[in-house]
């Protein structure tokens, strides 16, 4: 096996990858041509993507040798990377998951996160698959083929949604980064149920301009990574505040597991946790109080209330109607049930359901604080049950909906409160199908957040540590 396809395949972090191209040990066309022949390998059976570029990553692979060869390459110059179909990509057709591409003089250029990466010499492989403009935690998407969750290699079950073919692209090997995007959990959700890591950023952290919108109250853009350590390198490169990831590295490199008070909120999402799912959370939590961290509880009444208004109270459902009337109004009569009945009976944005909604949510918000009076993280699963078959999913609409709404859960709360929030695998169920820890940080403080999670890996160990390998890929590489 090649050198460019050990890489991918995730034996080494993006940092590490990126300081071999810069060395010179490793060709970005090497390393591209590794991403694409794993994506030959196992694409099928992954069915991660859309669309997928190969000659246009090859195309960008000479360029980044070039700019390498320069000596003033990017921070991710060379490194093949996934974009979810609900960014606009120059010279890409987005589909945001629907029957139809969106009108390419809006949506083939790209979104300011695409571009950020550009401007870092990152490649893009391809555009993995979305739930219809992203309205759904399952994942699944009956217009298009539903990525397979690559943990189970007999049974189709649910990848997790949005951002449902974002986790599979990073096992395939196929990208080392994944774009997502996170309105109730779309990045959480599907990190958890592949084994990745999500990070949620805070809301209007990074603009979400060129990205078909859900919710213009609590969209957010972000990655999948492989380990935390690779969303921290993510995050300094993109973010303009840092735009220097060895920076952020050595800035976060020195939080320590000691004395991190990790606070686990009393509320319905802990009680309604599967058994098997929460022993697997329980047994973490215990290595890091062994470690020195120190556990605590917290009053989560407020955690509750904000599902019930994330779920009930009809923001989200708003907005994404009226960005649908506004800007592809043509798309409404041709949704699938799945979202399109989900659709019906929108509040008008004029109206006073809508402006109390909007204010009771921003007074949530600003209570979340109290949450912190006594902790640095708070701790919640990010999936409480184990990823159901998707079989029969499209056609019993009332199956799905509990589905969805169960896979909402955990992670919807955290959007509506403002907060920011890092999904992490640490072991599997007794399914032998992955478990998301959830640590969640005051909103704006992003790097406190992702400085804690990085010595909590370092504790925990990655998630292909404490996992091994997905039944899906070993399958295919004994072959």
């Amino acid at each position: 096996m090649s050198n460019s396809q050990d890489t991918t395949e995730g034996d080494a972090s993006v940092a590490a990858v990126a300081a071999s191209l810069r060395e010179g040990t490793l060709s970005a066309a090497a390393l591209v041509e590794g991403a694409i022949s794993l994506h030959s390998q196992h694409g099928e059976a992954f069915q991660a993507y859309k669309m997928f570029d190969a000659d246009g990553a090859t195309a960008a692979a000479r360029k980044a040798d070039e700019c390498l060869a320069s000596g003033n390459p990017g921070p991710l110059c060379g490194v093949p990377i996934s974009v979810k179909d609900l960014y606009g990509v120059d010279g890409m057709p987005t589909f945001a998951g629907s029957v139809r591409q969106l009108p390419a003089d809006r949506w083939s250029h790209d979104a300011w996160l695409v571009r950020r990466l550009r401007e870092a010499g990152a490649v893009i492989v391809g555009k993995t698959h979305t739930v219809e403009f992203a309205y759904g935690g399952v994942g699944i998407n009956p217009h298009w083929d539903t990525p397979w969750n690559p943990w189970d290699a007999e049974v189709a079950r649910i990848p997790g949604g949005s951002s449902c073919g974002a986790g599979g692209s990073l096992w395939e090997g196929s990208a080392l980064l994944a774009l997502g995007s996170d309105t109730g959990g779309s990045i959480r959700i599907p990190a958890a149920y592949t084994g990745v890591v999500g990070h949620k950023a805070t809301q209007g952290r990074w603009p979400t301009t060129g990205v078909s919108q859900l919710s213009s109250t609590f969209d957010t853009v972000g990655a999948l990574t492989r380990t935390v350590e690779d969303a921290i390198y993510f995050f300094g490169t993109v973010d303009p505040a840092w735009s220097d990831p060895i920076a952020l590295m050595n800035t976060l490199s020195t939080q320590s597991i000691n004395g991190l008070r990790l606070a686990l909120p009393g509320c319905g999402i802990w009680d309604d946790c599967q058994q098997d799912i929460s022993a697997v959370l329980h047994k973490a939590l215990s290595e890091l109080v062994a470690a020195g961290s120190v556990q605590s509880d917290v009053d989560g009444t407020l955690i509750n209330e904000a599902h019930d208004h994330y779920m009930n109270g009809g923001i989200g459902k708003a907005e994404c109607h009226a960005f649908l009337s506004d800007a592809l109004p043509e798309w409404l009569d041709i949704l699938h049930p799945t979202v399109g009945r989900r659709l019906q009976d929108p509040l008008p944005l004029d109206g006073d359901a809508y402006r109390c909604a909007i204010e009771k949510q921003r007074e949530m918000a600003t209570a979340s604080s109290e949450l912190f009076a006594n902790a640095d993280l708070l701790v919640l699963p990010t999936n409480i049950i184990t990823a159901p078959p998707i079989e029969g999913l499209s056609e019993d609409l009332g199956r799905y909906g509990t589905i969805n709404a169960t896979t909402l859960r955990p992670t919807c709360p955290i959007n509506l409160l403002g907060l920011c929030a890092v999904s992490m695998p640490v072991g599997l169920d007794n399914a032998g199908m992955p478990v998301g820890l959830q640590l969640i940080g005051r909103g704006g403080q992003d790097e406190a957040l992702l400085g804690a999670a990085l010595a909590i890996e370092r504790v925990l160990g990655t998630g292909a540590g404490r996992m091994g390998t997905p039944p899906l890929l070993k399958g295919r590489l004994k072959a």
